[in-house]
């Protein structure tokens, strides 16, 4: 299997459970790893058959921004699902940090890993 990556896509966005997290934008930042078989793409070299990545992160940036979750738990396990529709897509991996949550911290966040089920 094969990975296609968007790796620190920066997004203005609410999540949050406290108050001014409900109020005020903050930086969030989503990476993603995607399992996927790129055999077909490598010889084609036809934008048909790839992920294409530019779509899928602006996919990625408006449920983001239409979500506004409370927990970045709720938040990866969104991205997931929206990653696995993609036909091409077999299992996906998903990085969500807040790098403002915690003064004394670089970044706070949660890593998922989710996979297509034998009935999808």
């Amino acid at each position: 299997m094969d990975t296609i990556f968007i790796r620190d896509l920066k997004i203005h966005a609410i999540l949050g459970v406290y108050d001014i997290e409900r109020v005020q934008t903050q930086d969030i930042l989503v990476s993603v790893r995607l399992s996927t078989d790129t055999h077909k793409a490598g010889q084609s070299d036809s934008i048909q058959d790839c992920i294409d990545y530019d779509q899928l992160s602006q996919k990625i940036r408006t449920l983001v921004i239409n979500a506004r979750r409370f927990t970045v738990e709720a938040l990866a396990a969104d991205i997931a699902s929206l990653c696995l529709t993609e036909p091409a897509v077999q299992s996906a991996w998903v990085r969500v940090d807040k790098p403002q949550a915690l003064p004394e911290a670089s970044s706070v966040g949660v890593e998922i890993e989710r996979t297509k089920t034998a009935a999808e």
